[in-house]
């Protein structure tokens, strides 16, 4: 600082009293870089030492100035009448008090930095995070209905479920045997270009899959890559990320979402490609269900370029012909479902 290598070897005459009822004693005062030193004139001993960030001025304005080592206790004094160690004094004062606020209001202002980028990452976390929690705590008749809200939304842009009631049963029956007796797939008439999962374990396939295929093998390969696309968890936290945290919030503590949460996630969802599962997976998950790959396959790319894996990875290919996966009456029936 400044002031303090200015005034560094400054010192005075001044009239030193060690106690309020002692007399006057003549000492020569010396301003340091944070100390007062009061000595004897005649051996150049120091009496006594004062902490200059502590000094206190008793008669501020007036000569002499009166000076006490401490407002706590002044019983210690010392006159000074030099104006330059009084000047001294005063500006290595502000000096070391400007030293010290500066350290202050920087570790003031790194600490409000620190805060604000402290509360910047748990801004940006904590939606995330509780969306993911709603998603990973929802019970399966929360996700149900989850699911089912979706579904309402995405028949305005695919038109109403399809509700032959031949064509349901025989779509639920074929259902608990690829997917478990649990689940839900149902048929719109809009095209979708394949299955795709929804919360609840609920499954929407177009009519334009069961109107292209020349038999229920490729729908049910749809159904099952569908299920191993996505798990209900992940369906149901898209949708959540869709409608929001404080839907989140809601839902976990009142179990119910906002009524327009998912207003407008069907079509969101219906400009969105369809997820695909790894191929590699698919021909042992096929194979469980003694399902051909290729009627699947052949869905996606009709030439097999594409596709080849599947096809020449089919789980059944040296396999004997089994027992169709539907009768004709049956597949007929599936196939009308969005009729009449």
């Amino acid at each position: 600082m400044t002031a303090l290598t200015e005034f560094r070897r400054l010192e005075a005459q001044g009239a030193w009293k060690e106690t309020p009822r002692a007399g006057k004693r003549e000492v020569v005062v010396s301003l340091g870089e944070a100390t007062l030193t009061l000595m004897d004139p005649k051996s150049d001993c120091p009496l006594s030492h004062w902490s200059l960030p502590a000094v206190v001025r008793l008669n501020p304005g007036r000569v002499p100035a009166v000076y006490t080592p401490t407002s706590a206790k002044p019983d210690e004094t010392v006159e000074i009448d030099d104006q330059l160690m009084i000047d001294g004094i005063a500006r290595v004062q502000r000096a070391i008090a400007h030293h010290r606020r500066t350290p202050g209001r920087l570790r003031g202002a790194i600490t409000g930095l620190i805060l604000l980028g402290l509360l910047g990452a748990l801004v940006a976390w904590l939606p995330d995070a509780l969306i993911r929690h709603a998603a990973q705590i929802a019970p399966p008749a929360q996700m149900r209905t989850i699911g089912t809200a979706v579904l309402a939304d995405l028949e305005t842009g695919t038109g109403s479920i399809c509700h032959r009631h031949s064509g349901q049963q025989v779509l639920d029956w074929i259902t608990s045997r690829l997917l478990g007796k649990h689940t839900l797939v149902q048929v719109v008439p809009g095209p979708l270009n394949g299955a795709r999962r929804l919360p609840g374990n609920m499954y929407l396939i177009g009519n334009d899959l069961l109107a292209s295929a020349t038999g229920p093998e490729a729908t049910a390969g749809h159904l099952i890559a569908a299920s191993i696309a996505q798990d209900d968890r992940q369906v149901t936290q898209d949708a959540l990320e869709y409608a929001g945290a404080f839907a989140s919030l809601r839902l976990m503590t009142l179990g119910t979402l906002p009524r327009r949460a998912l207003e407008g996630y069907g079509k969101t969802l219906l400009e969105k490609p369809l997820p695909r599962p790894d191929m590699g997976k698919l021909p042992a998950a096929f194979e469980e269900h003694d399902l051909s790959t290729e009627p699947y396959a052949r869905s996606l790319d009709p030439t097999g370029v594409t596709v080849m894996p599947l096809i020449t990875g089919d789980p059944m290919r040296d396999e004997p012909a089994g027992r169709p996966l539907l009768t004709d009456e049956q597949w007929l029936a599936l196939q009308k479902i969005c009729a009449g």
